[in-house]
């Protein structure tokens, strides 16, 4: 009887012994560029809210509206009873702006990746992936069943040689913008390779949807592909578009299998129909007001510039996730806290999340941000940065 709880014990005294224990806090406020944290405002630069979207009074005011007609709760899975009429217009919205036949609505992003994966893959197919995929590609390629293969970072000769050497249907997936370094995949060439090994291509476009691309839509389009060159197109709700929940988008064939298939998907309690009619609205406003793109770009150029300025370890990124490498994962905490004291909120990423010596303070932009917020914040960098 004592070995699972010994088992416990020792974990979190693993994780706090090598400073990786983490902790959650409690926001006193809504999503926005201040939060309140214990008592106390701070500016929020770890919300993935690039467009500031989570607390517009329309998305928050489209919600209430449609809670009252719809209720809180979907009740079912979408198979059942639980689709109503908010997810279909979602999901047609999203299958139009995205450029694709279809869309069909997941519960969060993990839920949708594992899901496909899972529902596309079987023994004998090899699914090869970017070292620096998000964890729930990872976990889908696992629990496939494939022969699963990670390349090099964004390196096409590397990925070139693993297709070669693929056995039976090979699948490539990839983030469009990663995560942890906010660097964009080379898709097009990626495409390039799939076309000529006969392999489908997957894009996780969680941090690109809404932020990349002349229309927002994303970093497929900002690679000038279309659904022959993605087959299979995931994003997410809950960061650009700032609401929650995912959806991936691709032709009838693909949409009615993973309907039929996707465990996932099929025992799953679909998401509250009113988060779906908000989500619409959000979607309305993103692709109404460009000038939130326009205003994240020059913040995001704002910040480089004085970071550069500042000597700060700028990584390639040029999207809203503007990480800061700092090594040890310690060192990344006390940093992380030295801002907290001056009223800035950054998380530090530590190992399992980034490689092991990487750790970082992950700075997130947002549209909701102003240039003076901007400046606060690399005053405080420069305050408690180490200098060589």
């Amino acid at each position: 009887m004592e070995a699972f709880p010994q088992r416990l014990r020792a974990v979190l005294e693993e994780r706090r012994a090598a400073g990786l224990y983490r902790q959650c806090q409690t926001l006193e406020s809504g999503q926005g560029p201040v939060v309140r944290v214990d008592g106390r405002a701070y500016l929020n630069f770890c919300s993935n809210d690039y467009l500031g979207l989570a607390s517009h009074p329309k998305v928050i005011a489209s919600l209430r509206a449609a809670a009252a007609v719809w209720g809180v709760g979907s009740g079912a899975s979408h198979l059942v009873c639980g689709h109503s009429a908010p997810h279909r217009a979602l999901e047609e919205a999203l299958a139009e702006y995205t450029g694709r036949p279809r869309a069909l609505l997941f519960s969060s992003g993990y839920a949708a990746n594992t899901g496909i994966l899972q529902a596309l893959l079987q023994a004998g197919d090899t699914v090869l992936q970017d070292r620096l995929n998000h964890a729930s590609l990872l976990d889908g390629g696992l629990h496939s069943g494939a022969r699963l293969r990670r390349f090099a970072h964004n390196d096409c000769d590397d990925l070139a040689r693993k297709l070669q050497q693929s056995a039976g249907p090979t699948l490539v997936a990839v983030d469009g913008v990663f995560s942890m370094d906010g660097d964009s995949a080379p898709l097009a060439s990626i495409a390039r390779l799939c076309h000529q090994h006969q392999a489908w291509l997957m894009v996780d476009d969680a941090h690109g949807l809404g932020v990349t691309g002349a229309t927002g839509a994303g970093s497929v389009e900002a690679a000038g592909l279309g659904s022959g060159d993605v087959p299979v197109l995931m994003a997410t709700l809950g960061k650009a578009l700032g609401t929650s929940g995912a959806f991936v988008a691709g032709d009838e064939l693909l949409i009615e299998a993973l309907i039929q298939s996707t465990r996932n998907y099929i025992y799953t309690t679909a998401m509250p129909p009113a988060l779906a009619a908000a989500s619409l609205t959000a979607l309305g406003l993103l692709r109404e007001e460009a000038w939130r793109r326009d205003q994240l770009a020059a913040l995001v150029d704002q910040f480089r510039r004085g970071a550069a300025d500042l000597g700060l370890p700028l990584m390639g990124s040029d999207s809203a996730i503007q990480p800061l490498v700092v090594g040890d994962a310690a060192r990344a905490v006390q940093l992380s806290q030295q801002l907290r004291e001056r009223g800035i909120l950054i998380s530090a990423i530590r190992p399992p999340t980034v490689p092991a010596g990487t750790s970082r303070l992950r700075v997130t932009l947002s549209a909701a941000h102003t240039a003076e917020q901007v400046e606060r914040l690399l005053t405080a960098l420069s305050e408690v940065w180490p200098r060589a």
